[in-house]
């Protein structure tokens, strides 16, 4: 989808988009985790290390909030208001240096129940490594506005 899409009649189904990337830092890492996911192998390099990791790595959490970040600041959707994630996976992990990007695609358009104003647009979704390994899956459900009449 190289047009930014805004309203629900817009997404066919089987339309796919890819994000722009990010590359996360050890600090980026470090600091997310003491603030939201303060697991030693998130924080502590040794930690790390005798974790069964083997090394420090990024929160989950953190991939998946740089994915919705991705997300926003891609410019192929007005807005996302999510009403839920189906399917959430972490498939590998995510490891200081690495770069993620995130790739989409429209699986299903379904009414919003009892509204004629907004549609549901599900989108199955994957994050992916410099490796083009995926890190992540989803299946995310965005509420989108309908064409206003006239």
């Amino acid at each position: 989808m190289e047009q930014q899409l805004q309203y629900f009649d817009e997404f066919p189904v089987g339309a796919t988009f890819e994000t722009a990337r990010h590359t996360l830092d050890r600090a980026e890492c470090v600091a997310f985790a003491q603030a939201y996911d303060p697991q030693p192998f998130h924080l502590d390099d040794a930690a790390g290390a005798r974790s069964v990791f083997g090394t420090l790595v990024a929160s989950g959490w953190l991939t998946a909030a740089v994915s919705m970040r991705l997300l926003v600041t891609s410019g192929t959707v007005r807005s996302l208001v999510g009403t839920g994630i189906d399917d959430l996976r972490w498939h590998a992990v995510v490891k200081p240096g690495d770069t993620l990007r995130v790739r989409g695609k429209v699986v299903e358009l379904r009414d919003w129940p009892g509204s004629t104003r907004s549609g549901i647009v599900r989108v199955a979704m994957e994050t992916l490594n410099q490796d083009d390994r995926v890190v992540m899956s989803q299946i995310a459900n965005v509420l989108v506005p309908r064409r206003p009449p006239g």
